[in-house]
């Protein structure tokens, strides 16, 4: 397979979501993926843009918040500024995509365009530029491609894809029957056995003009919309009425919106991938990353100074004082200048309703 860069393949990183999993490190003012969370000396924004130049060179779009721009530029100093779409809110992942399917289709005409999300952990990059290599490859017959991961276990925590027959011409390419919700444990079990099912990655790769289309025969209003507002940002941006126009965009995940449409007419193929896959949603699945091939120990990230007894699980900490844990095991502890969180690995997707919590009673300067 040829592995220069493909000039008519266009990435886009959805760079949105608070990660309230994540609180109080991840904040709305900066998310998780402006964080360093897997202790390789750059954020999670920065390990998936430098995966991707390799595939497309500087053709890279990302779509984040208005109030992420300063951040997101100051990280990433090779993206081009008409390749930054500032979203006015978050409206979810089909009106970021969409909106740069859009921009990048009228730019560049028939490009094909990846979706990648700027907040997850992939090491082995070899293997993940193979697959998306071969994937648009696929997309190029007029296929919409998801690239799914093989479960390490029953996992209820994510979406799956099952698999039909191979596509003839490609290494590993298979058919998509189906796209299914995330599971129950006895489901989750029976897909871990069957080698049809593998998890949705969240990552689609597709000919822009084909999702196009399939969004507007699935949310015609929504399509209509996002249409008028990506020829606002080519004539010069967004003023007061786009901006109240994407405000008032339907929320909906584009695996909704187009994935299982496309997928229910034949459009949808698939491309297995063997790298390992870390979806970092809470401090729990960091947890597990940092301590890969240990076993009790506590995994540190950030300034604190720690002195650590017969302790496991993670601390993380924005601050250099002296933290100090004795007979703890799988603990969780996050300390930043305003916030201190102390939980278990057992609890930690119960950090969510903590931040419900705070939102509801007006504490938004907390969030």
């Amino acid at each position: 397979m040829d592995m220069q860069t493909d000039a008519n393949f266009y990435a886009v990183i959805p760079a949105g979501g608070i990660g309230s999993r994540l609180w109080p490190l991840s904040r709305a003012s900066a998310p998780k993926f402006l964080h360093d969370l897997t202790g390789s000396g750059q954020t999670l924004l920065q390990d998936t843009w430098d995966r991707l130049v390799p595939i497309c060179g500087d053709n890279i779009a990302v779509v984040t918040g208005s109030t992420h721009a300063s951040h997101v530029s100051e990280q990433l100093p090779s993206l081009s500024p008409e390749n930054l779409l500032l979203e006015p809110s978050p409206r979810e992942s089909t009106a970021a995509i969409a909106l740069a399917a859009a921009v990048l289709s009228k730019r560049h005409g028939d490009v094909i365009i990846g979706s990648f999300a700027a907040d997850h952990v992939i090491h082995e990059t070899d293997k993940f530029e193979l697959a998306v290599r071969e994937a648009i490859e696929v997309a190029k017959t007029g296929k919409i491609v998801t690239i799914g991961v093989n479960p390490t276990e029953p996992s209820t925590a994510f979406g799956y894809v099952k698999t039909t027959e191979s596509i003839q011409g490609f290494d590993s390419a298979l058919q998509v029957q189906e796209f299914i919700e995330k599971p129950s444990i006895n489901k989750a079990k029976k897909y871990f056995q069957s080698p049809d099912y593998l998890w949705n990655a969240g990552m689609y790769i597709a000919p822009a003009q084909l999702m196009l289309e399939v969004l507007a025969e699935s949310e015609p209003e929504l399509a209509k919309s996002i249409d008028a507002l990506a020829e606002k940002i080519l004539s010069g941006g967004f003023d007061k009425e786009s901006v109240k126009s994407w405000n008032g965009l339907k929320k909906v995940a584009i695996d909704y919106s187009v994935a299982e449409p496309a997928a229910k007419k034949g459009l949808v193929a698939c491309v297995p991938a063997s790298f390992e896959w870390h979806d970092v949603g809470d401090f729990a699945a960091i947890a597990e990353l940092q301590s890969q091939g240990r076993s009790g120990n506590l995994a540190v990230l950030g300034k604190a100074k720690v002195l650590s007894d017969s302790s496991s699980g993670i601390l993380v900490s924005e601050n250099d004082k002296l933290i100090a844990l004795i007979g703890v095991e799988d603990i969780i502890v996050v300390d930043t200048p305003d916030a201190l969180l102390v939980t278990t690995k057992q609890h930690a997707q119960k950090v969510k309703g903590l931040v419900d919590s705070l939102r509801a009673s007006g504490k938004d300067e907390l969030l």
